[in-house]
């Protein structure tokens, strides 16, 4: 796990990192991962947060499991209809233990897949994806969603990349870590570094601040939750699917589409909420 360090939390992406043991045992806990992906860290903070996705499950009709599978299983959905549609390069941004990687190379093996994360996290993963004797073309390299120069940024990564081929980005469990103005810097300059492709696509998770929503003041509640966990801020981005998509549109993006897991209930099997979702999903065209 990455040390936090004295940076701004608006500015330091180290504090990912301990969400992503949570999430890596959510997904194994689920059928949605292999067993090497769980941490001793993962499997505590799932039994420390279990009273207050139990008291979510009671006020809002959906614990914060149910948000992170919903968007886990759409997001899935939405890269293999990329891949479908001739997409051979996948890049996954602070891809953490997720195995979206290692499943999609085991599904998709023509595909290639570029997981970046933090050096120390990097490492981790290069080392397990190895341990379960990872294949040619699944590649895992530092990367600092910040950095807007040198071999860590996004661009860096991305020229690395075959340009002829169409590629796809995704970051999943990133974007609200961050303010409004800190992450759409990042998309202007990924939208910028796509045009090198043919084709190129940006798939992210983005949970809005609906102050209209019902379960509203629930949420808050949650958010601080999740902001003690990770020591730091959780900010909610946009009031509207209108102006989220019009945000994507000013940040350089071709076309936008927005989304909510509900949209996906009876196509997918995956955990359904009794009331409207907190969670919007991306799909931008560059």
């Amino acid at each position: 796990m990455e040390q936090i360090s004295d940076i701004d939390s608006a500015t330091d992406t180290s504090r990912i990192s301990i969400s992503a043991h949570y999430t890596g045992y959510i997904w194994y806990k689920n059928g949605l991962s292999h067993q090497q992906f769980v941490t001793p860290m993962g499997r505590a903070a799932y039994w420390a947060l279990r009273p207050m996705n139990g008291f979510m499950q009671l006020m809002v009709g959906a614990s914060i499991d149910t948000f992170l599978l919903q968007r886990h299983f759409v997001l899935d959905h939405l890269v293999e209809q990329a891949i479908a549609e001739g997409y051979e390069q996948v890049v996954e941004l602070a891809a953490g233990l997720s195995s979206r990687g290692y499943l999609i190379k085991q599904a998709h093996p023509e595909v290639h897949y570029v997981e970046g994360d933090l050096p120390g996290m990097s490492a981790r993963k290069a080392e397990l994806l190895d341990n379960l004797g990872r294949p040619a073309g699944h590649i895992t390299q530092p990367c600092n969603i910040l950095d807007e120069s040198g071999p860590q940024s996004i661009e860096a990564l991305l020229d690395g990349l075959d340009k002829t081929k169409k590629t796809l980005i995704i970051t999943e469990g990133l974007v609200n870590y961050f303010d409004l103005p800190t992450i759409r810097k990042v998309w202007a300059r990924m939208a910028i570094a796509m045009k090198a492709f043919p084709q190129s696509r940006y798939i992210t998770e983005v949970y809005p601040k609906l102050e209209q929503h019902p379960s509203y003041k629930y949420v808050q509640v949650a958010q601080k939750v999740v902001g003690f966990f990770t020591q730091g801020e959780y900010p909610l981005h946009y009031n509207s699917d209108e102006a989220m998509q019009q945000g994507f549109l000013e940040d350089g993006f071709a076309q936008v589409n927005v989304t909510a897991p509900e949209d996906y209930y009876g196509k997918l099997d995956m955990p359904t909420s009794s009331r409207q979702s907190l969670v919007r999903l991306v799909v931008a065209d560059a």
